[in-house]
């Protein structure tokens, strides 16, 4: 059961652009009030380049697609706000708890609900020291995620505290395309540059929009991958984000940080050994990849039975029914995949 905002289904039922935003960032990511402001942001970028905003948190056990004023200052402040991934969805909903998505869980809604954009800062992936990746418990359920749920993700690469090749290596094999948005290389978070290559450069937001579709239509499963440096003002020097790498993962190993933990501590060290450089350039990208995310969602209306391909391959409108609220309230929509 989904409770869908009343601006977010009037576009989809108009077949309107509509771009999926985590929450994860601002209750696990940023500290307040940077955290509601980089939110309030994001969506701005989003409706600036002619979309809908459609943050996806979980409150008091509601998934909720498209969060109202209050729901954005309630998980930037609120304690205990789970962090939910796939797996958490069932725990937090029937726990009544409030929730804040990763990449994976908004995936997993913005599909459910039949949104096809999304847009974040960087996935998960391989962590670093994993010689077998294929076969390794440590690797971000953001990953399977791409491979199997057909949401377009938005991205500046793959968090660069992770093993870049061996995460490049891991989607290659599951089926995952990753498109340079107006770059050759894979770009590497905070760096522009990673030296590993993408499988296509894309300049244009049609160009990603038609391999997206492509792809769709041709009946393969999972997402695609964009992916879209740091604007150049606010890079970290590839060395310098290296070297605080190397010493949050050192302080990481000397404390003992393993699991769910290990990710906001080692950017957290990162953000101080970089004197705050880590976190600006973080927000510049997730603002920038917004407003791409929002040109692509444009992009991929303009797309559908284009393609000239099986049209019966994609489901171009979501199974499910919608319950309108009398009162102007959200919108109940219970939808299966």
């Amino acid at each position: 059961m989904l409770q869908i905002q009343p601006e977010v289904q009037k576009a989809l039922n108009a077949n309107s652009p509509v771009v999926a935003l985590e929450s994860a960032l601002i209750s696990h990511g940023l500290a307040y009030p940077q955290n509601l402001e980089t939110a309030q942001a994001l969506e701005q970028a989003v409706r600036e380049n002619g979309a809908v905003p459609a943050t996806i948190a979980i409150i008091a056990g509601k998934i909720r697609v498209g969060l109202t004023e209050g729901e954005l200052q309630r998980l930037a402040t609120q304690k205990g706000v789970r962090k939910v991934s796939r797996r958490d969805l069932p725990i937090a909903v029937a726990r009544g708890e409030d929730g804040a998505t990763t990449v994976a869980a908004t995936m997993y809604v913005a599909a459910l609900a039949g949104i096809e954009v999304m847009a974040t800062g960087g996935i998960g992936g391989v962590h670093r020291g994993q010689p077998f990746a294929r076969f390794s418990a440590d690797i971000s359920a953001d990953l399977p995620e791409l491979a199997q749920t057909r949401v377009a993700v938005v991205c500046s690469g793959a968090k660069s505290i992770l093993d870049l090749p061996l995460t490049l290596e891991w989607l290659e094999t599951h089926g995952v395309p990753i498109l340079g948005y107006q770059t050759d290389e894979f770009p590497a978070f905070y760096s522009r540059q990673s030296g590993l290559p993408v499988d296509a450069r894309v300049d244009t937001p049609e160009e990603a929009a038609r391999i997206i579709r492509a792809k769709w239509e041709l009946g393969l499963e999972g997402g695609v991958l964009v992916t879209v440096p740091v604007p150049e003002e606010a890079e970290l020097p590839r060395e310098l984000a290296e070297e605080a790498i190397e010493r949050a993962l050192a302080a990481a190993e000397e404390r003992g940080i393993t699991g769910k933990a290990l990710t906001p501590f080692l950017l957290s060290q990162i953000a101080r050994s970089t004197a705050g450089a880590s976190v600006r350039a973080n927000i510049t990208f997730l603002k920038n990849n917004a407003a791409v995310a929002a040109r692509i969602a444009g992009a991929l209306k303009g797309e559908e039975h284009s393609t000239g391909l099986n049209p019966r391959a994609k489901r171009t409108k979501p199974y499910g029914l919608d319950l309108h609220s009398p009162e102007g309230g959200f919108v109940l929509s219970a939808r299966g995949l």
